[in-house]
């Protein structure tokens, strides 16, 4: 099983990024997919989950509703988070993973290693 994030990078305030997950070695559909992030200092947080067999079904953290939007594309075993009117507070690491059950939950079955999202006042 593989989770590979990409696309991070450095961003001024009010732009936007978008980060993608490219998934191999289990069956897609089958999954909750999600993203996280950790600030440094900060406990990781969940920001957003998609449902692989269905793509209406989502959820988003407060703090980030709004701006950020979640996306798949199962032909591709991709998903994505497409960020928007960035803040400096959303400068952290960012996680994709995924669970066959549940999602946000701390304990996912798979995780990426990361990407570093930097957003600059």
């Amino acid at each position: 099983v593989q989770l590979v994030e990409s696309g991070g990078g450095w961003v001024q305030a009010g732009g936007s990024l978008r980060v993608s997950c490219t998934t191999s070695g289990f069956v897609f559909d089958d999954y909750v997919l999600g993203w996280f992030r950790q600030a440094p200092g900060k406990e990781r947080e969940g920001v957003a989950c998609i449902r692989g067999d269905n793509a209406y079904s989502t959820y988003y953290a407060h703090s980030v509703k709004g701006r950020f939007t979640i996306s798949s594309d199962n032909a591709k075993n991709t998903f994505h988070l497409q960020m928007d009117s960035l803040e400096p507070e959303d400068t952290a690491v960012y996680y994709c993973a995924a669970d066959r059950n549940n999602c946000p939950g701390h304990e996912m079955d798979y995780w990426g290693k990361g990407t570093t999202v930097t957003v600059s006042s």
